[in-house]
């Protein structure tokens, strides 16, 4: 099964646990291919665990998931060091960061320190405990979700530079009354059966370095770069997206292209990937924050800014 095959199936594993989701799919499996990690927002039971599970199981990879309170310490996510008794030296006891794919579910639950812990982890890719850093393993992939019910009580919003570490914030909503009908049709006589592993984890790094040789052509370059760069001029917006956002729209953009069969990226994977990868990086002025939301005026700017015509090579 070639490569591309593989992410056809994990495409459609996926989409048995997310009915009719085809596009959060989509945006999922493509922070997966560019190496970066997502923050759900959605209300409980909508399949968040299922959705990574599913992942796990379909990768043959290590999955671990870390329910967040106010008491959980950063050596809950990261690991502690321990004196054993029998050996008479400190030990290393490593924490759920170490396994290829976590859910950190409710992470704005969690104390800001606590949320730094886990922050650093997929930032650097590996966790320092008592001054010796721990290195993760290569394929270290983080579902964060929050819940956007949450009382205020008990909640630590995460900071804008925090939010700025994950490639895409995405709302996946609830299911369409015929996504709903087909997922009680599918649950009838028990869970549907678990995926079958299909791919292994040094597969998903080498479509990992193949999304990397995607061409990205000057147009689409530019096209790119006046969208960020409008997010810092706009009279809405107080903060735009940094230069990080930059690379990691370029990144999702690879990686959208590759998912899709192609050797290029076009200007539509730009427009599709905007939102989810740059709106959660905007702080709007307080007199916007009342009226809109930073989609919404993400949205206006992609209406205002002219789309380049696709270079197609072989055209």
């Amino acid at each position: 099964m070639s490569k591309h095959e593989l992410l056809e199936e994990m495409q459609k594993a996926v989409g048995r646990v997310l009915f009719e989701k085809e596009k959060v799919t989509e945006l999922i499996l493509t922070a997966l291919v560019a190496g970066g990690h997502v923050l759900l927002e959605d209300v409980p039971g909508t399949g968040k665990t299922v959705l990574s599970k599913t992942m796990a199981d379909f990768i043959d990879a290590t999955f671990r998931r870390i329910q967040f309170t106010p008491d959980v310490l950063p050596g809950d996510v990261t690991g502690i060091r321990f004196f054993n008794m029998k050996t008479e030296e400190f030990e290393y006891r490593e924490g759920p960061v170490m396994t290829n794919i976590l859910l950190a579910d409710e992470i704005n639950r969690a104390t800001p320190r606590t949320q730094s812990s886990l922050l650093e982890a997929m930032e650097e890719g590996q966790a320092t405990v008592d001054g010796e850093t721990h290195r993760l393993p290569g394929l270290f992939f983080v579902i964060a979700t929050q819940n956007p019910i949450e009382s205020a009580q008990g909640t630590f919003d995460l900071p804008e530079a925090q939010m700025d570490r994950f490639l895409m914030k995405i709302r996946p909503g609830y299911p369409s009354e015929a996504g709903e009908r087909a997922m009680i049709q599918s649950y009838m006589h028990g869970r549907p059966a678990q995926t079958v592993s299909s791919a292994t984890v040094d597969d998903i790094l080498a479509i990992r370095r193949e999304a990397l040789k995607i061409r990205v052509n000057e147009a689409v370059e530019e096209y790119l770069i006046q969208l960020v760069r409008a997010t810092r001029d706009h009279p809405e917006i107080e903060t735009g997206a940094s230069p990080r956002g930059t690379i990691a729209l370029m990144r999702a953009v690879q990686a959208r292209a590759h998912l899709h069969g192609r050797s290029f990226a076009v200007p539509e994977d730009v427009r599709e990937l905007a939102v989810p990868v740059l709106a959660h990086r905007l702080v709007l002025t307080v007199e916007a924050s009342m009226r809109k939301t930073s989609e919404e005026v993400l949205e206006g700017l992609l209406g205002r800014i002219p789309v380049p015509v696709e270079d197609v090579p072989g055209r």
